[in-house]
């Protein structure tokens, strides 16, 4: 009596190769490994490469992008001194608006800036204290605070916080609208996508907030100055 004998190991083998591409019959998919910061610096680079051939910047629109994020630096300081020198309720969520805004709108700048291989200005307080200085030769830009300005505010407490917070933040947001103004005046200026989009909200946004702040000066007694 012959005996069969079954020879299974190759059916073996091409079974565990089988399991092994899923335990559901579908083929095993390889996990994508994370870009790394020089990929995104790259990419980024490389879009920015591609819009400015269809829309090219402008050294105007270096020069808004490089002084706004130092304009809004000083606004972020003075919002920041809310908390702690009294401020009332509606003041303290203006602040907190400003400071969650113009930080945000900080990092679009420098990345646009990074993108085009240009300087990134310092957004620190020690960058917005250059700024205010007319460091590197500036002049100091229109709207923002003076050192005396700056003392004044940081010296006053409750009502007087409040009142000369919004007196001077007002002055600060119209300076931050006639830079945009002049972006939009310089020939051949604010024709890059980002920077057309940018400089539009920041005139929409700071003239909203302006008309708000003249409105809370108003409700507390004291007349809106003019500009």
């Amino acid at each position: 009596m012959r005996i069969l004998r079954v020879r299974c190991l190759p059916f073996a083998i091409t079974a565990m190769l089988a399991g092994c591409s899923s335990s559901h019959g579908q083929p095993a998919r390889s996990v994508p490994e994370p870009r790394s910061a020089v990929q995104d610096d790259a990419a980024g680079i490389a879009k920015a490469k591609s819009d400015s051939a269809r829309r090219p910047y402008t050294q105007a629109d270096i020069d808004f992008m490089s002084h706004m994020i130092r304009h809004h630096s000083q606004a972020i300081v003075m919002a920041r001194w809310a908390p702690s020198h009294g401020a009332s309720p509606s003041v303290l969520r203006l602040a907190e608006r400003i400071i969650n805004a113009q930080q945000d709108e900080i990092a679009t700048m420098q990345q646009w800036l990074r993108d085009r291989r240009q300087p990134v200005p310092d957004p620190s307080a020690a960058g917005m204290t250059m700024a205010m200085h007319g460091g590197h030769g500036d002049m100091l830009m229109p709207g923002m605070l003076t050192a005396a300005q700056l003392q004044r505010l940081n010296e006053a407490k409750g009502s007087d916080f409040d009142r000369l917070f919004l007196t001077d933040m007002i002055q600060h947001h119209k300076g931050a609208v006639s830079m945009v103004q002049g972006l939009f005046g310089t020939n051949g200026a604010a024709q890059d996508e980002t920077v057309f989009k940018f400089a539009n909200d920041v005139n929409v946004d700071q003239t909203t907030e302006i008309r708000r702040m003249e409105m809370m000066l108003s409700a507390s007694g004291s007349a809106p100055q003019s500009p």
